[in-house]
């Protein structure tokens, strides 16, 4: 892929991707992670690209200011954890302490972002578990196994052999939206469609799922604002 450095204060870096489907010039700026993208006719010329990114320059600028603030886990950043705000510390073991309000991490860690990743995630296991558990008892469909990453295209998924799949910064939503998931996949084992059946089903596990639903498409990319790995 070609790259073009956009001047100015920041500088930024957009990609130049040539598509044989695109039959005219389309910027996009990722809400996750800032990336600035050109699609454009794969017979255009790239100084006709770049003058278009030039002319959107300030278009460009003001779509990056609308993201929300990055938010690195290190010592003293807040972080929500299951409805609850939570300020990372140093403490005498790593441990999410919600009568506290922290999330401690040992002196013993080296890094901090990793060790808190891996203190919510195994809390974001925890809850969807319990209750991947409790909507699968109720359906009467078992589930064969659940398992947790950090993706960016879809918060969960449930495959024709009963796995669950979660992205576990669902614990950093509302708790109401990580149940809502859970219910949405759980009802995956008894249909494998999004047909009607189907939302009853949802509805039947977790009858508010209309207003959880909004939510998350409304407002699920910000989870992805809170970093867990530094940068060289």
């Amino acid at each position: 892929m070609n790259e073009y450095v956009l001047p100015g204060d920041p500088p930024i870096t957009v990609v130049l991707r040539p598509s044989a489907r695109a039959r005219r010039y389309s910027l996009r700026v990722s809400r996750l992670d800032g990336r600035v993208t050109l699609t454009m006719p794969r017979s255009a010329s790239r100084s006709r690209a770049l003058d278009f990114v030039r002319e959107k320059a300030g278009w460009i600028r003001d779509k990056l200011s609308e993201r929300p603030q990055e938010v690195l886990a290190e010592e003293g950043a807040v972080l929500p954890v299951d409805g609850i705000d939570l300020e990372v510390a140093r403490g005498r073991r790593s441990a999410l302490v919600f009568g506290l309000g922290r999330i401690e991490v040992s002196a013993r860690s080296h890094s901090v972002p990793a060790a808190v990743a891996g203190l919510v995630r195994e809390h974001a296991r925890s809850r969807l578990v319990a209750a991947c558990d409790a909507f699968s008892s109720e359906l009467g469909r078992p589930y064969s196994r659940i398992t947790l990453r950090d993706t960016r295209s879809r918060w969960g998924s449930c495959s024709a052999q009963g796995a669950l799949m979660f992205s576990w910064r669902l614990i950093l939503a509302p708790p109401d939206i990580l149940d809502y998931v859970a219910a949405h996949e759980v009802a995956h084992l008894a249909e494998m469609n999004h047909g009607p059946r189907f939302w009853a089903n949802v509805e039947r596990l977790w009858p508010d799922y209309r207003a959880h639903r909004a939510w998350l498409r409304e407002n699920g990319e910000t989870l992805h604002r809170y970093r867990f790995e530094t940068t060289s």
